[in-house]
C-alpha cells in the first residue's frame, strides 16, 4: 500500500528586519505588508522584527538574537532608509548589511535585499546608495527587490501625510513582490 503523498507545502519561516517601513509606521499591526504577506500566503510564516528608525547599525546588534529566537528558513532585511536619510557613508552601511548577510547564511537561512531609493536631490549620493543595494546583492549572491518602493512611484495618495511612510491602501503593493521575491529564491 502506498502512503499517500503529503498535500501540505512546508511553512517555511521568515524573519523580517526592517525600519518603520516594515513595522506598519502609522498603521495598525495587521495593516502593515509583513502581516498581508503572512495572511496571503500558504508557504511562509512571517516573523516581524522591525522596529520604526531602525537602521543597518541597531539591525546588525539585533540580528543574533532574532536569528536565534526565530531559527529562519529566510531573512528579509529591509534597511538602510534611515542611514541613507541621515548621509552614513555607503561603506559602513554596506558593511553593516554584509555582515547581517553572513549571519543569516550562517544560521542556514537564504537572504532576500529590499533596497531603497532617495530623493533626488541626495544628489550622486542617492544614485550611489540605490546601486550599493545591486551590489551587495550580486557580491553576496542574496535574492533582491531593487526598489522596496517602487510599486508606489511618486502618487502622494499612497503615502501618509508625512509623505515618507505608505499608508494602509498601499501596502498590499508592497507585500506582493516581495512574496514573488521569495518564490524565486534559489534553493539552497
Amino acid at each position: 500500500m502506498l502512503a499517500a503523498p503529503d498535500t501540505f507545502a512546508r511553512e517555511l519561516k521568515v524573519l523580517v528586519m526592517g525600519d518603520s517601513l516594515s513595522a506598519a509606521y502609522g498603521l495598525r499591526p495587521e495593516q502593515g505588508w509583513v502581516a498581508l504577506a503572512d495572511a496571503r500566503s500558504d508557504r511562509y510564516v512571517f516573523h516581524n522584527a522591525s522596529i520604526s528608525g531602525e537602521t543597518t547599525a541597531g539591525g546588525r546588534t539585533r540580528i543574533a538574537a532574532q536569528l536565534q529566537r526565530v531559527k529562519p528558513d529566510i531573512v528579509v532585511i529591509e534597511l538602510g532608509a534611515n542611514d541613507g536619510l541621515r548621509g552614513l557613508p555607503l561603506s559602513q552601511m554596506g558593511s553593516n548589511l554584509g555582515w547581517m548577510i553572513g549571519a543569516s547564511r550562517a544560521a542556514g537561512a537564504r537572504v532576500l535585499l529590499l533596497g531603497m531609493q532617495l530623493p533626488p536631490n541626495f544628489g550622486r549620493y542617492a544614485s550611489d546608495f540605490q546601486r550599493s543595494y545591486v551590489l551587495i546583492s550580486q557580491r553576496l549572491g542574496t535574492g533582491l527587490v531593487p526598489h522596496f518602493l517602487a510599486p508606489l512611484g511618486v502618487e502622494r495618495s499612497w503615502f501618509q501625510a508625512d509623505n515618507l511612510h505608505p499608508g494602509a491602501a498601499a501596502q498590499p503593493l508592497l507585500a506582493a513582490p516581495v512574496l514573488r521575491a521569495l518564490d524565486a529564491l534559489p534553493v539552497r
